[in-house]
């Protein structure tokens, strides 16, 4: 494993936010995305961060007298929802290289907090930040020293753009193989969960040697690494060179949708900003331009230009829930229309599937899952409790109430 942080190393007293694991029963409605399980009338006890038991009303034993029991009657309890692509540090707002190039730190760190909570509220108890200068390191930092409350991240630190490459404005610049290698070092040495590149814009990015490095580089280090990649060309490049996962996807032919299966990669979608811009009452709110919101609206009727990755999500190849929040029209609480997008679309099949992506899937993705992303026991307890029904009204999932994280109550 790479070394830890700077950061880790430094003594904490007390923290300023100190949440405590409960020792809880509640009864509600159960729905379990992994096995799409579903338990009408069921109860989950939770005990020390962990799912302790599972099951039906009518199974309860009678020793739980003196637990703490909440009862949830219309109300189902899901996994903890996960955000698998977002940007913690920008707002929603149109302009994002204005807010990469003029907001300070602080103002940085400000947005960062108030969208830890707006993912809390929505019931989102992870979110992978794929970067907006160093911001993600530091918000990491406060929650895990327990200086502002937030759901769990996983980080990317800065993603690696070649010199003046897409979005170079808030990403890490190198050029050249060994500056490749100093990019990747620089972000494992700030706490890095993973790597981000910047595989392509309208061109493809990086040369073979670059590629070859940040690729080798990451793996070297034991984190996977994952690329922005929008179009045949790029995502079958990656692929070939070694890459774990695929952000946004595009068009692909067949041959590249053959090689993501056999190699298990998977890609994390994110249809939020053009479903969301395609909307004017919503859009003309962040001041969008007429052009642009007629553009988002052909786009999201012209459902052709989504064919490949309905193909590729037939052919066995994952696909992880990701809304770019943060980007133009997305605020970090919209977890709906990406889901009812997807559907609409036929990328997953019905609500379950549009939560398996968000839950358990996510998990594998975010290579945890071996502790959340399901109900059952010995996982540890992040879960949601929400009123109504999700699993049949995708609306219900707006109906947040409660958001536990290793057992303790956030929200």
């Amino acid at each position: 494993m790479p070394e830890a942080p700077a950061w880790k190393f430094r003594k904490i007293i007390k923290p300023l936010f100190d949440y405590k694991k409960e020792h809880i029963l509640i009864k509600a409605r159960i729905v379990d995305p992994k096995t799409e399980t579903v338990i009408e009338k069921g109860f989950i006890e939770i005990n020390d961060g962990l799912i302790t038991k599972v099951g039906k009303v009518a199974d309860l034993s009678s020793d739980i007298k003196g637990l703490e029991i909440i009862n949830q009657e219309d109300h189902t309890i899901l996994p903890g929802l996960m955000n698998s692509h977002a940007h913690l540090a920008w707002d929603g707002t149109h302009d994002l290289a204005q807010q990469s190039l003029d907001d300070s730190g602080e103002i940085s760190a400000y947005k960062s907090c108030a969208n830890m909570i707006k993912s809390l509220r929505a019931g989102v108890t992870l979110v992978r930040d794929l970067g907006m200068n160093t911001s993600n390191i530091f918000a990491k930092q406060a929650i895990e020293q327990g200086i502002y409350p937030g759901p769990r991240l996983k980080i990317c630190g800065e993603a690696i753009v070649q010199t003046a490459g897409h979005t170079y404005w808030c990403c890490r610049e190198a050029s050249g193989a060994d500056e490749m290698r100093r990019a990747v070092r620089e972000q494992v040495g700030n706490g890095a969960d993973l790597i981000k590149i910047m595989a392509c814009h309208d061109t493809l990015e990086f040369t073979d040697t670059e590629l070859e490095a940040v690729i080798d580089e990451s793996h070297r280090n034991g984190l996977y690494i994952t690329a922005h990649a929008t179009y045949n060309d790029a995502i079958d490049r990656v692929v070939d060179f070694g890459i774990d996962c695929i952000e946004h996807g595009g068009p692909m032919s067949d041959k590249t949708i053959d090689k993501i299966a056999k190699k298990n990669i998977p890609i994390c979608t994110t249809f939020s900003p053009v479903v969301m811009q395609s909307k004017p009452e919503i859009a003309r709110e962040y001041l969008i331009p007429e052009w642009k919101i007629e553009e988002r609206q052909k786009l999201v009727k012209d459902k052709s230009r989504f064919e490949s990755l309905i193909k590729a999500s037939k052919a066995g190849i994952s696909i992880v829930f990701g809304t770019d929040a943060g980007s133009p029209v997305v605020p970090h609480d919209a977890i709906v229309p990406e889901m009812k997008f997807m559907i609409e679309m036929g990328l997953v099949k019905n609500n379950i599937e549009a939560i398996q992506s968000a839950t358990i899937k996510a998990a594998q993705l975010n290579r945890m899952e071996d502790k959340i992303g399901s109900l059952e026991m010995g996982k540890e307890a992040d879960l949601i409790v929400i009123r109504g029904k999700p699993d049949i009204n995708l609306d219900d999932l707006e109906n947040v109430e409660q958001v536990f994280i290793n057992g303790k109550r956030m929200i």
